[in-house]
């Protein structure tokens, strides 16, 4: 009898292990890996303002990306990206304000390339003989970015977290006419 049992501990124990070990594998594939904060840096280039209609404008901020990565990225608006505001009050991160790629971009291996941002709003644009033309589109910029930090675009396919930092203080110059 005792020559039995031992082939049959032997299969429980190894049963046991296997289990232990299909669950352990399972759990640590199916943890999201973390978000990586370097694969892809921005830096700001300039900013510029357009006229969409008489009653919208388009905020549109450029920036120059690195891919530090050995493969190529896409920066594109879809399902599994989406860029977000932080707050400079506190860095918390906001969606409220409607931020979006201009433009599809193809970021190769190792290289850099231009993206923008683009940030569209209702405006009155103001008439060309306005004497407080100036000060109404300082206003409206002023509007837009009072309150951002960085723009943060979260990719959860890849799981990259790219953050484009301000950089357009000599937009918020104080208005001209005093309030």
């Amino acid at each position: 009898m005792r020559g039995n049992k031992l082939p049959l501990l032997g299969f429980s124990v190894a049963l046991a292990l296997s289990t232990i070990i299909f669950f352990f594998v399972r759990i640590a594939t199916t943890a999201p890996k973390p978000w990586n904060t370097s694969a892809i840096t921005a830096s700001y280039v300039g900013a510029q303002l357009r006229q969409v209609d008489s009653g919208n404008a388009s905020l549109y901020l450029a920036y120059e990306v690195q891919n530090h990565t050995d493969s190529d990225y896409r920066l594109a608006d879809g399902p599994a990206a989406l860029v977000m505001t932080r707050l400079r009050a506190d860095g918390s991160l906001s969606s409220q304000q409607q931020v979006r790629f201009s433009y599809p971009t193809f970021l190769p291996a190792r290289q850099r390339a231009r993206v923008a941002l683009e940030i569209p709003a209702p405006f009155g644009w103001p008439e060309d003989g306005d004497p407080s033309f100036q000060d109404k589109l300082r206003d409206f910029v002023n509007q837009k970015l009072a309150d951002v930090q960085a723009f943060v675009l979260f990719d959860q396919a890849d799981r990259f977290d790219i953050e484009f930092p301000n950089g357009w203080q000599e937009l918020r110059m104080a208005s001209a006419s005093p309030r």
